[in-house]
């Protein structure tokens, strides 16, 4: 870290505390030079997942819109929405962990169908239903006998 004074290179942390929103580290340094401190903080780089959707545009990864989705297959359902945001944190981190920065929706739509699948079977149905744009009822029916079989 340069020193903001001097412009030397070589610093020694004094001090380290989490930041209010826990969000970064402020760190307290001593300059080696001139003995001056200053402050800095060591934040994570978080790149952007943008969305390959089916007809290729491209747009931000939304966790809102991902929650939103879910909430609309639990319409009349028993689910406290804290399990949904968790679920879409989840996925979220998944991808940012697998360092892709593009993900289709398709591969979106797969990883929110593993875990509403153990959560609600109706859920599941009505979200596959949508994802996989059902266009008649034996594409429902295919979908139920799959997952009765899976099951």
């Amino acid at each position: 870290m340069r020193c903001p004074y001097c412009g030397d290179l070589e610093s020694k942390v004094v001090d380290s505390r989490r930041s209010d929103d826990g969000g970064s580290i402020r760190r307290r340094r001593e300059c080696i030079a001139c003995q001056r401190r200053f402050t800095t903080y060591e934040t994570v780089e978080s790149m952007p997942i943008i969305v390959v959707k089916r007809n290729g545009t491209r747009q931000n990864f939304d966790r809102n819109k991902l929650c939103k989705s879910m909430v609309h297959a639990f319409d009349k359902r028993q689910v406290e929405i804290e399990v949904l945001d968790r679920i879409a944190m989840e996925i979220e981190q998944s991808i940012q962990n697998s360092l892709e920065r593009e993900v289709s929706t398709d591969k979106l739509g797969e990883m929110v169908l593993a875990r509403l699948k153990p959560l609600d079977e109706v859920a599941y149905i009505r979200f596959a239903s949508v994802y996989r744009q059902f266009q008649d009822v034996s594409g429902f029916i295919r979908e139920i006998n799959q997952y009765l079989e899976e099951k």
